[in-house]
């Protein structure tokens, strides 16, 4: 379910708003562990490492679930990522052709993930699990992008992801606040916690670890976004970025850190398709400040086989690929993670 974030989410959690909408959330919360419960799980034959997030909207599960597709590379696996395809015509299952799909067919993120690996697009998850065994010998892990809060396939090992700008928000379920169920109970389903974004040592990141720590005993690990690649061409003049992504600020943050004169920014919500005006707008604006224009991997591929306005946008907007960077020993920790669970798995 799509919502668009009232930013009184990221507000004081006895707002006006949280109150009148307490009870609602109450029953939300109530239908969501009760469906949990009352749901008899499918277990694959592959192990499943599910990536997801407590709160509705954007936190950086794609880089996070890409993070540990490579990891499982390196271990001589050979993963494929199982995702709904929000955005996508198609309910799948479906092996995703990132010659011949569009982002109207299977959604932006998984385009995005195809671009480097195999990925299966499935609103039915045990379905798409299904698909995936029927491939044999040439798939042996399930990346699942998103479904925390989905019961219907059973999870070898579940990662939860934190914006470590945004954090928990008000900490209330929805609608009065951001949580997609119970903290509580979902902090119950996971094995580890990564916030991503954020300073190391901010305020921000304290009060996460304090918040999280109170609740949770597992591991708790940092990372951040980094572009990679040849990106010299972010400081060699100013840039006019735009983003349809869950936290575009995130990515105007991470230019900045990096080096980038950013003279515009135009934020769209997540999985936004920019209009023909809005396109026509955007180089518009960065041919008045004689700027390159920027945007997300995942915003260039869902413009990407648009024609018109929205087409020549997608030709004048150079993506910035980005990485995943945990700080410290977080990453051999996650790895160490993951090697157990496939280890324990049948």
């Amino acid at each position: 379910m799509h919502l668009e974030e009232p930013t009184w989410w990221y507000g004081p959690a006895g707002s006006t708003q949280t109150r009148l909408l307490a009870p609602i959330a109450r029953i939300w919360a109530r239908v969501a562990e009760r469906r949990w419960h009352r749901t008899t799980p499918y277990r694959s034959t592959l192990p499943v490492i599910c990536v997801g997030n407590f709160t509705a909207g954007g936190t950086g599960k794609t880089p996070v679930s890409a993070a540990i597709a490579d990891l499982l590379c390196q271990l001589g696996r050979t993963p494929v990522i199982l995702t709904r395809g929000y955005g996508g015509r198609l309910p799948g299952p479906h092996w995703v052709d990132p010659r011949l799909d569009t982002a109207r067919d299977v959604g932006d993120e998984p385009l995005l993930h195809a671009a480097r690996g195999p990925v299966v697009i499935a609103r039915d998850r045990a379905a798409g699990a299904a698909l995936i065994e029927a491939r044999g010998s040439a798939s042996d892990v399930i990346v699942m992008d998103d479904g925390l809060q989905n019961p219907s396939l059973a999870k070898t090992l579940t990662i939860a992801v934190v914006d470590g700008t945004r954090g928990l928000g008000n900490g209330r379920v929805m609608p009065a606040g951001p949580l997609r169920a119970g903290l509580d109970f979902q902090l119950s389903l996971v094995d580890a916690i990564v916030i991503v974004g954020g300073d190391s040592g901010s305020s921000v990141d304290r009060k996460l670890h304090d918040q999280i720590g109170s609740h949770f005993s597992k591991d708790v690990l940092t990372a951040r976004v980094r572009p990679v690649g040849p990106e010299d061409w972010l400081t060699d003049g100013p840039v006019f970025a735009w983003a349809g992504i869950g936290s575009p600020a995130r990515f105007f943050d991470m230019l900045r850190a990096n080096g980038a004169h950013v003279v515009g920014e135009v934020a769209f919500p997540d999985h936004h398709m920019p209009s023909a005006i809005q396109a026509r707008r955007l180089m518009q604006d960065a041919s008045a400040h004689r700027a390159t224009l920027v945007t997300t991997e995942k915003d260039a591929v869902r413009v990407r086989a648009s024609q018109g306005d929205v087409g020549t946008l997608a030709a004048a907007s150079q993506p910035v690929r980005i990485a995943l960077a945990f700080d410290d020993d977080h990453g051999a920790r996650l790895s160490t993670l993951v090697e157990k669970a496939l280890a324990c798995a049948p």
